[in-house]
């Protein structure tokens, strides 16, 4: 199972850190972070993979969100920064057995509940 938490409402430019804890013991996941807007297709946003932790990100969050993994690797972070007014979704994790995250959400197993991330003025 997997549980994304900590969303919330916050202005431009705030910080927010989503966590996505899988109840897992002795085992990795890829992890990729999506995200999806009313009205709009779900996309990717970040990704890690379960090998050496290789990461990716959308165009879009590039060079403002950053994910990480806790050393027990039943934890992975998705740090945003500098956020914008069109970031607002609700953000979903998702897990895959695969040693490598994947852009393609249909690729994962394993999803949790979304955590919503609203940013306004």
């Amino acid at each position: 199972q997997l549980q994304a938490s900590g969303g919330g409402l916050v202005q431009p430019g705030d910080s927010l850190r989503l966590s996505c804890a899988a109840s897992v013991s002795g085992r990795s996941y890829s992890v990729g972070w999506f995200r999806q807007a009313p009205g709009k297709e779900r996309e990717f946003v970040a990704g890690i993979s379960k090998s050496f932790d290789k990461t990716g990100y959308a165009d879009s969050v590039k060079g403002r969100f950053t994910i990480s993994r806790d050393n027990a690797k039943t934890t992975v972070y998705l740090q945003l920064s500098g956020l914008k007014p069109e970031d607002t979704a609700v953000y979903l994790c998702a897990a895959r057995t695969s040693p490598f995250y994947s852009r393609n959400a249909s690729l994962y197993e394993y999803w949790g509940q979304g955590t919503l991330v609203t940013v306004s003025s």
